[in-house]
């Protein structure tokens, strides 16, 4: 039986067909830009200064706290600026500038070996030491993730391998260029958290994926894979826990609370060069397809500018209407080509400009769609109208805060309802309104 969940829809995967067949190739830029902002939690903090010289893998930005990753060169040379740019919000981000001299410098790694005999208590901190965090969704540091308080128990980890998003073959390619890698890491944190059974997650629609991976975890042990029906938004954590295991994520509930931890294929290939090589995460597999000349996938450095990759593939094809990190359902939009990638910037996606202009909503004619096509079981046409309205009590009584933004309802909606942007919107008001309520308790300001 292939796993599945309640819910869902199935946007067309033509748009994967131009890169899935393509295979990875690394380009490196002469210039870098490192935001210390790629993770949920604290920033880092940079520990270098313009004119420095740096080399790849070196620490250049400081984890602050426990919530918190360090960031690493991901390119040898000079230091050109450290200063606040514009990124993905409303506030710049600050971000180290790199002048790539092409020596590809490491400083010195310290491998711990093969993940099947290395000490299972140092696994944990060389994720940590490694900055990695979630590849394929949030961005959570994953040496948190892994951390178990002394009443959470894990029983299974689940290895997602869906990429359900629209036009993005860069787990994909992944799956079958390093599948081995894939399996490592997960072994890895198995045996980290003494956990049995681990499982590779994949859609139906990546048979040759599939393949790959029970290859590679033959003989493997606790390690199976577990093929998934094609249907968005499959890749999503509680989704994936829910067509594996049966189990559902209490609201306002973490994965940990079922005994679940999910991890990426791009996290779990990070873990292993980790463990197996002592490198930081320092480069990812990225998607870049629509209006340019040749659709790829590359292996790009941490802080490569969206311009020189949009180059690398032949330039536009035609005139950009939108640009965006991500694919179609949970993308964001980008300002301009200045932008670089971050640790989780899985594709880049060109719109032309018929394609990515804005529409006009209309009236919710209570067909229920969005209702039935809720993975969450949410009630979206009741939660849009009070978003509208700014109650966000109400927003919070109609669950508001479990909706994952995947963009289900907007997706089927008849009228084109805004219906994801509103729920993001109220889901920021209210984090935001939290954040002033407890700083007003301890006398300080929120931010």
């Amino acid at each position: 039986m292939k796993g599945t969940f309640r819910g869902g829809v199935h946007p067309s995967h033509k748009s994967k067909d131009p890169t899935k067949g393509v295979k990875t190739r690394e380009y490196v830029s002469d210039t870098v830009k490192i935001i210390m902002n790629m993770n949920i939690g604290a920033p880092a903090k940079p520990c270098v200064k313009k004119g420095d010289q740096v080399r790849v893998g070196q620490v250049i930005g400081e984890a602050q706290g426990f919530m918190s990753v360090p960031v690493h060169a991901s390119v040898s040379g000079t230091v050109l600026a450290v200063e606040p740019i514009p990124y993905l919000a409303e506030a710049p981000s600050m971000a180290v500038t790199i002048q790539n001299d092409f020596k590809d410098e490491w400083v010195e790694l310290h491998p711990l070996g093969d993940v099947e005999h290395v000490d299972p208590s140092l696994v944990i901190p060389a994720i940590q030491n490694a900055g990695i965090c979630g590849m394929g969704g949030a961005c959570f540091p994953t040496h948190v993730k892994l951390s178990l308080k002394p009443d959470q128990k894990c029983d299974t980890i689940i290895v997602n391998g869906a990429e359900c998003e629209t036009h993005l073959t860069a787990d994909h390619r992944l799956m079958l260029e390093n599948s081995r890698r894939i399996v490592d890491g997960l072994r890895a944190v198995m045996r980290a958290l003494d956990v049995k059974n681990g499982v590779i997650a994949i859609e139906d629609n990546k048979a040759d994926a599939i393949a790959a991976m029970k290859e590679a975890s033959f003989g493997r042990q606790g390690v199976t894979v577990k093929t998934l029906r094609t249907k968005y938004p499959q890749g999503g954590e509680k989704q994936l826990i829910e067509a594996i295991t049966g189990r559902q994520v209490p609201s306002g509930g973490l994965p940990i609370q079922v005994n679940v931890v999910v991890l990426n294929v791009g996290t779990c290939a990070a873990i292993a060069d980790a463990i197996i090589d002592g490198k930081p995460l320092i480069s990812r597999i990225t998607t870049i397809t629509g209006c340019v000349r040749k659709p790829s996938n590359l292996r790009l450095r941490i802080g490569t500018l969206v311009e020189d990759l949009i180059g690398e593939c032949g330039g536009f094809s035609e005139d950009a209407g939108k640009i965006v990190f991500g694919g179609a359902m949970t993308g964001m939009p980008i300002p301009n080509t200045s932008v670089p990638i971050a640790k989780a910037t899985n594709g880049v996606v060109v719109y032309n400009k018929h394609d990515g202009a804005s529409v006009e909503e209309g009236p919710c004619i209570r067909c229920g769609k969005c209702v039935s096509v809720c993975p969450i079981g949410l009630n979206p046409f009741q939660i849009k109208a009070a978003a509208d309205a700014d109650d966000l009590e109400k927003c919070k009584a109609l669950h508001v805060m479990d909706c994952i933004l995947c963009g289900s309802c907007s997706f089927d909606c008849p009228s084109r309802r805004w219906l994801t942007a509103s729920f993001k919107n109220a889901k920021q008001k209210i984090t935001l309104q939290a954040k002033k309520a407890a700083a007003a308790q301890q006398g300080g300001t929120a931010k």
